[in-house]
């Protein structure tokens, strides 16, 4: 993202050299503000990316600021008997929470997140094969 504010900049400062230069520097101090608005933001929710445990397991998840929805993005994993979509405090899921059963092998997926969940302690992902106790795979959210 750093980058392409980067080329942004540039790009902006070729563009305006023709008008003066207080102009100029109220847009650029304009845009450096909304860098750090972004920045501020980009800690308000948790991502993570999946990683193989029993099966070759791979995508991306996030949570939105809400924390009331978390997405699969890019997901993929093998076909199993009873794929369950766990909040979990470990790879093992020690201890979780069920969001449901697992909507695909492959694509994009939402699943409701409860109210009240705390994601601090439920921060891995964990796709759960109940007919052999195993992790598919997982991914840790952290912000």
């Amino acid at each position: 993202m750093m980058k392409k504010i980067v080329i942004f900049l540039f790009s902006l400062v070729l563009i305006m050299s023709c008008s003066k230069s207080d102009d100029m520097q109220i847009v650029i101090e304009q845009m450096e503000g909304d860098v750090v608005i972004d920045d501020m933001n980009s800690n308000t929710f948790f991502m993570g990316d999946f990683i193989a445990r029993a099966h070759p397991t791979s995508g991306k998840t996030s949570v939105n600021s809400d924390e009331t929805i978390l997405t699969f993005t890019n997901f993929k994993t093998d076909n199993g008997p009873k794929l369950l979509v766990y909040l979990s405090t470990d790879a093992s899921s020690t201890e979780y929470i069920n969001l449901g059963d697992l909507k695909g092998i492959s694509g994009d997926f939402t699943y409701t997140i409860p109210t009240n969940t705390d994601l601090e302690k439920f921060k891995i992902v964990n796709v759960w094969c109940v007919d052999f106790s195993v992790s598919f795979g997982t991914a840790e959210l952290k912000k």
